[in-house]
């Protein structure tokens, strides 16, 4: 909104400053960040008077999570949600599609995620949620329409193409196929984020170390000259994306000041899958979806230790891990929470860098 302020920049010279992405993206970093400080409170406590016992917790799991986390509120995602929407409105071109696909798709996903919230307060347990089946096919149908739209924007014909880092030419054609590949690329993000989401803080910092090198990855694809200088897909209009990613990292740290050991919240499905369907999405709309991978490894990492362990299990009967996702396995093992959520924070930021440096190694 702010932006159309640059239109009258003729008039007086400083507006002009509104042009610019960068400054754009520190206001959207400030105005999440506040939002989320100052009507934080708030939420939390009608969050707790509305929840009586807060978020179920799983019976199967650390017995020290049933003493310390039980009580707690969740659907915190919506304090996260609040303070991204209203700081991408206020500082992105609203004339931007890209910032509305990411926007859609990133409250879409945080609707499915309120209903299966809510669904498990009220019934009191963490499996009385929406179904498994239910939950995936909505997911796909928003991702689907989400990649339709996006492949849209982008006339050229490597718009249903796969790029693969560390490579200058090297891109996979998918042609409408793409639809499913970028589809799972966002629902897959989504749940990737939504298992990681286990303990105070282990969820949101690495969604900010991936949003702070998304942010960086959708400017340089967004302008022409870092593009070419790069030898990346230059997207025309991805540039606003990062406006989008500042306001992640403001609410995201907005949250964790509410989020930190003892959490006075948890996010819920409500904000983990939100802000994995957000990333998905600009990694597709800025096709650095593999880097995605990358960047996003912690989460990788989570969501294969629990397919690896349902499939050993069904199949041998032996479980691979004492419990997964794998950050409960090293908890079995001894490790305090404060050690995994450092830790698992180091292993973000080593894998965000190794993820930027197939902007250059190619």
């Amino acid at each position: 909104m702010l932006y159309w302020l640059s239109q009258f920049s003729e008039l007086f010279g400083p507006l002009n400053v509104f042009r610019y992405i960068t400054f754009r993206t520190g206001g959207a970093v400030i105005t999440a960040l506040l939002f989320v400080f100052l009507f934080g409170p708030m939420i939390i406590r009608r969050l707790r008077v509305s929840q009586g016992k807060g978020q179920p917790i799983r019976s199967d799991g650390p017995q020290s999570h049933l003493l310390t986390k039980k009580g707690t509120p969740t659907m915190g995602g919506l304090m996260i949600l609040s303070g991204l929407v209203v700081a991408t409105l206020l500082w992105a071109n609203l004339a931007n599609a890209y910032v509305w696909v990411v926007l859609a798709v990133t409250l879409g996903f945080g609707a499915i995620g309120l209903a299966d919230d809510y669904l498990k307060v009220k019934h009191g347990s963490s499996q009385g949620g929406l179904s498994g089946r239910l939950r995936l096919g909505l997911e796909a149908v928003i991702a689907g329409v989400a990649v339709v739209v996006i492949t849209e924007l982008d006339p050229s014909a490597a718009s249903n193409a796969l790029a693969l880092p560390f490579f200058k030419d090297l891109v996979i054609n998918f042609g409408w196929f793409f639809i499913i590949v970028g589809g799972f690329v966002i629902v897959g993000a989504g749940n990737a984020v939504n298992l990681t989401d286990g303990l105070d803080g282990l969820a949101i910092v690495p969604v900010m170390i991936a949003a702070a090198t998304f942010a960086l990855i959708a400017y340089l694809a967004g302008n022409v000259v870092f593009a070419d200088y790069l030898q990346i897909r230059h997207i025309a209009g991805a540039g606003e994306l990062a406006i989008v990613c500042g306001a992640v990292i403001g609410a995201g740290l907005g949250f964790l000041w509410f989020n930190a050991p003892p959490a006075s919240i948890f996010m819920g499905d409500t904000g983990s899958l939100a802000l994995g369907g957000l990333l998905g999405t600009i990694a597709v709309a800025t096709k650095h979806e593999i880097a995605l991978a990358i960047i996003g490894g912690l989460f990788v990492l989570e969501a294969v230790s629990v397919i690896v362990q349902v499939a050993s299990f069904k199949l041998t009967g032996k479980r691979i891990f004492k419990m997964a996702p794998i950050h409960h396995h090293f908890e079995q093992l001894g490790w305090t929470e404060a050690q995994i959520v450092i830790r698992f924070w180091i292993i973000a930021i080593v894998l965000a860098l190794l993820g930027l440096s197939t902007l250059k190694l190619r």
